[in-house]
Protein backbone atom coordinates (compact mmCIF):
# COMPACT_ATOMS: atom_id res chain seq x y z
CA UNK A 1 0.00 0.00 0.00
CA UNK A 2 1.81 3.45 -1.12
CA UNK A 3 2.47 5.52 2.03
CA UNK A 4 2.97 9.20 2.41
CA UNK A 5 5.99 10.67 2.62
CA UNK A 6 7.35 14.36 3.17
CA UNK A 7 10.23 15.84 1.76
CA UNK A 8 11.81 18.62 2.32
CA UNK A 9 13.99 20.81 0.06
CA UNK A 10 12.09 19.10 -3.13
CA UNK A 11 12.83 21.09 -5.79
CA UNK A 12 16.61 20.37 -6.52
CA UNK A 13 19.67 18.05 -5.74
CA UNK A 14 18.94 15.00 -3.74
CA UNK A 15 15.31 16.08 -2.67
CA UNK A 16 14.54 16.29 -6.67
CA UNK A 17 16.10 12.82 -7.44
CA UNK A 18 14.66 11.05 -4.35
CA UNK A 19 11.32 12.65 -4.81
CA UNK A 20 11.19 11.54 -8.25
CA UNK A 21 12.39 8.18 -6.94
CA UNK A 22 9.78 8.04 -4.47
CA UNK A 23 6.94 8.49 -6.97
CA UNK A 24 8.38 6.24 -9.61
CA UNK A 25 7.77 3.21 -6.87
CA UNK A 26 4.38 4.45 -6.47
CA UNK A 27 4.56 6.12 -2.82
CA UNK A 28 2.79 9.54 -2.89
CA UNK A 29 4.95 12.53 -2.09
CA UNK A 30 4.07 15.57 0.05
CA UNK A 31 7.02 17.98 -0.40
CA UNK A 32 8.24 21.50 -0.31
CA UNK A 33 10.79 23.72 -1.40
CA UNK A 34 11.44 27.94 -1.79
CA UNK A 35 11.50 27.92 -5.46
CA UNK A 36 7.83 28.75 -6.92
CA UNK A 37 8.54 28.14 -10.39
CA UNK A 38 10.15 24.63 -9.39
CA UNK A 39 7.33 24.07 -7.11
CA UNK A 40 4.79 24.72 -9.93
CA UNK A 41 7.25 22.53 -12.12
CA UNK A 42 6.21 19.52 -9.94
CA UNK A 43 2.90 20.26 -9.62
CA UNK A 44 2.44 19.99 -13.26
CA UNK A 45 4.54 16.95 -13.87
CA UNK A 46 2.48 15.12 -10.60
CA UNK A 47 -0.57 16.74 -10.18
CA UNK A 48 -1.63 13.60 -7.80
CA UNK A 49 0.97 14.47 -5.52
CA UNK A 50 0.99 18.07 -3.31
CA UNK A 51 3.83 20.33 -3.33
CA UNK A 52 4.20 23.69 -1.63
CA UNK A 53 6.42 26.51 -2.33
CA UNK A 54 7.52 27.68 1.55
CA UNK A 55 10.53 28.82 3.37
CA UNK A 56 10.43 25.78 6.51
CA UNK A 57 12.47 28.43 8.78
CA UNK A 58 9.01 30.20 8.74
CA UNK A 59 7.46 28.28 11.79
CA UNK A 60 3.77 30.14 11.15
CA UNK A 61 4.09 28.92 7.35
CA UNK A 62 5.00 25.28 7.95
CA UNK A 63 2.48 25.43 10.48
CA UNK A 64 -0.10 26.51 8.22
CA UNK A 65 0.83 23.78 5.73
CA UNK A 66 0.74 21.10 8.01
CA UNK A 67 -2.32 21.66 9.33
CA UNK A 68 -3.62 22.03 5.53
CA UNK A 69 -1.76 18.61 4.51
CA UNK A 70 -2.84 16.60 7.79
CA UNK A 71 -6.23 17.68 6.77
CA UNK A 72 -6.44 16.71 3.19
CA UNK A 73 -4.34 13.30 3.74
CA UNK A 74 -3.64 12.74 7.31
CA UNK A 75 -0.37 12.53 8.58
CA UNK A 76 2.47 11.30 6.59
CA UNK A 77 4.00 8.14 6.92
CA UNK A 78 7.66 8.96 6.76
CA UNK A 79 9.38 12.71 7.05
CA UNK A 80 12.44 13.32 4.81
CA UNK A 81 13.98 16.39 6.21
CA UNK A 82 16.49 16.74 3.56
CA UNK A 83 16.40 20.73 3.22
CA UNK A 84 19.78 22.24 3.68
CA UNK A 85 22.19 24.91 3.43
CA UNK A 86 26.11 25.71 3.40
CA UNK A 87 28.25 29.09 3.76
CA UNK A 88 30.76 29.86 1.57
CA UNK A 89 34.33 28.33 2.38
CA UNK A 90 36.00 30.71 4.67
CA UNK A 91 37.44 30.81 7.88
CA UNK A 92 35.23 30.78 10.76
CA UNK A 93 35.74 34.20 11.70
CA UNK A 94 35.40 35.42 8.35
CA UNK A 95 31.83 33.83 7.64
CA UNK A 96 29.11 37.04 7.64
CA UNK A 97 27.17 36.99 10.25
CA UNK A 98 23.92 36.55 7.77
CA UNK A 99 25.44 33.05 6.43
CA UNK A 100 25.60 31.42 9.84
CA UNK A 101 22.05 32.64 10.65
CA UNK A 102 21.28 30.68 7.38
CA UNK A 103 22.78 27.76 7.76
CA UNK A 104 21.79 27.32 11.40
CA UNK A 105 18.14 28.18 11.08
CA UNK A 106 17.34 25.89 7.45
CA UNK A 107 19.57 23.29 8.96
CA UNK A 108 18.68 23.34 12.65
CA UNK A 109 15.59 25.48 12.77
CA UNK A 110 13.76 24.51 9.91
CA UNK A 111 14.18 20.92 10.83
CA UNK A 112 12.62 21.56 14.13
CA UNK A 113 10.06 23.40 12.47
CA UNK A 114 8.92 20.00 10.76
CA UNK A 115 9.04 18.20 13.28
CA UNK A 116 7.02 20.15 15.61
CA UNK A 117 4.24 21.03 12.90
CA UNK A 118 3.78 16.98 11.74
CA UNK A 119 4.87 14.81 14.89
CA UNK A 120 1.71 15.49 17.26
CA UNK A 121 -0.53 13.69 14.40
CA UNK A 122 1.90 11.08 13.76
CA UNK A 123 2.16 10.17 17.49
CA UNK A 124 -1.53 10.46 17.29
CA UNK A 125 -1.73 7.25 15.20
CA UNK A 126 1.06 5.51 16.73
CA UNK A 127 3.53 5.11 13.75
CA UNK A 128 5.64 7.30 11.17
CA UNK A 129 9.10 7.74 10.93
CA UNK A 130 11.48 10.96 10.82
CA UNK A 131 14.58 10.89 8.96
CA UNK A 132 16.49 13.78 9.19
CA UNK A 133 19.30 14.86 7.02
CA UNK A 134 23.17 15.11 8.61
CA UNK A 135 26.35 14.72 6.71
CA UNK A 136 29.49 12.95 6.64
CA UNK A 137 30.63 16.77 8.21
CA UNK A 138 27.74 15.65 10.97
CA UNK A 139 30.42 12.74 12.29
CA UNK A 140 33.56 14.68 10.83
CA UNK A 141 34.90 18.28 10.18
CA UNK A 142 37.11 20.02 8.00
CA UNK A 143 38.44 23.60 7.61
CA UNK A 144 36.18 26.28 6.24
CA UNK A 145 32.46 25.09 6.58
CA UNK A 146 32.31 25.06 10.57
CA UNK A 147 28.96 26.54 10.59
CA UNK A 148 27.95 23.57 8.32
CA UNK A 149 29.60 21.32 10.50
CA UNK A 150 27.96 22.91 13.95
CA UNK A 151 24.74 22.60 12.14
CA UNK A 152 25.05 18.75 11.28
CA UNK A 153 26.40 17.99 14.64
CA UNK A 154 24.24 19.26 16.16
CA UNK A 155 21.41 17.28 13.51
CA UNK A 156 22.94 14.21 14.83
CA UNK A 157 22.52 15.04 18.63
CA UNK A 158 18.93 16.44 18.04
CA UNK A 159 17.85 13.04 16.26
CA UNK A 160 19.28 10.92 18.86
CA UNK A 161 17.97 12.69 22.04
CA UNK A 162 14.59 12.84 20.00
CA UNK A 163 14.31 8.92 19.79
CA UNK A 164 14.81 8.90 23.52
CA UNK A 165 11.64 10.54 23.80
CA UNK A 166 9.62 8.86 20.84
CA UNK A 167 7.15 6.20 22.65
CA UNK A 168 7.21 2.37 20.89
CA UNK A 169 6.07 2.69 17.63
CA UNK A 170 7.78 5.28 16.05
CA UNK A 171 11.30 6.04 14.73
CA UNK A 172 13.83 9.59 14.55
CA UNK A 173 17.05 8.90 13.17
CA UNK A 174 20.07 10.87 11.64
CA UNK A 175 21.19 9.79 7.90
CA UNK A 176 24.26 10.72 6.34
CA UNK A 177 23.76 10.60 2.51
CA UNK A 178 26.64 10.34 1.59
CA UNK A 179 28.97 12.38 -1.10
CA UNK A 180 26.71 13.50 -4.13
CA UNK A 181 27.20 15.55 -7.18
CA UNK A 182 24.61 18.35 -6.08
CA UNK A 183 25.25 22.17 -6.30
CA UNK A 184 26.09 21.95 -2.48
CA UNK A 185 29.55 19.92 -3.22
CA UNK A 186 30.18 21.81 -6.09
CA UNK A 187 30.29 25.08 -3.64
CA UNK A 188 32.66 23.21 -1.29
CA UNK A 189 34.50 20.52 -2.63
CA UNK A 190 34.45 21.11 -6.65
CA UNK A 191 37.19 18.96 -6.95
CA UNK A 192 35.23 15.68 -5.58
CA UNK A 193 32.08 16.68 -7.73
CA UNK A 194 33.20 15.11 -11.31
CA UNK A 195 33.56 11.43 -9.30
CA UNK A 196 30.75 11.77 -6.95
CA UNK A 197 27.80 9.26 -6.98
CA UNK A 198 25.22 11.42 -9.32
CA UNK A 199 21.62 12.12 -7.68
CA UNK A 200 19.49 10.48 -9.67
CA UNK A 201 22.15 6.95 -9.52
CA UNK A 202 21.99 8.07 -5.52
CA UNK A 203 18.15 8.33 -5.23
CA UNK A 204 17.74 4.39 -5.26
CA UNK A 205 20.05 3.79 -2.49
CA UNK A 206 18.06 6.89 -0.31
CA UNK A 207 14.81 5.62 -1.17
CA UNK A 208 15.33 1.73 -0.71
CA UNK A 209 16.58 2.84 2.81
CA UNK A 210 14.08 5.42 3.88
CA UNK A 211 11.39 2.90 2.82
CA UNK A 212 13.09 0.44 5.03
CA UNK A 213 13.28 2.54 8.13
CA UNK A 214 10.88 1.17 11.70
CA UNK A 215 10.69 1.51 15.25
CA UNK A 216 14.07 -1.23 15.34
CA UNK A 217 15.80 1.60 13.84
CA UNK A 218 15.00 4.28 15.91
CA UNK A 219 18.13 6.13 17.33
CA UNK A 220 20.56 4.63 14.86
CA UNK A 221 22.76 6.91 12.64
CA UNK A 222 22.31 5.60 9.36
CA UNK A 223 24.25 6.04 5.75
CA UNK A 224 23.24 5.69 2.52
CA UNK A 225 25.77 3.55 0.70
CA UNK A 226 25.16 4.37 -3.35
CA UNK A 227 25.76 1.26 -5.81
CA UNK A 228 27.43 2.87 -9.06
CA UNK A 229 26.17 2.34 -12.56
CA UNK A 230 28.68 0.01 -14.72
CA UNK A 231 28.60 3.01 -16.90
CA UNK A 232 30.06 4.98 -14.40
Amino acid sequence: MPETILVTGCTRGTGRALTEELIARGQRVLGCGRSREAIAELKEAHPEHAFEALDITDRAAVGAWAEAAIGSAGAPDRIVNNAGAINRNAPLWKVPPEEIDMVLDVNVKGTINVIQAFLPAMLARGSGVIANFSSGWGRSADAEVAPYCASKWAIEGLSQAFAEELPDGLCAVAVNPGIIDTAMLRSCLPALAPDAVKPDEWAAAAADLILGLGPADNGQPQTIHPRRSLSS
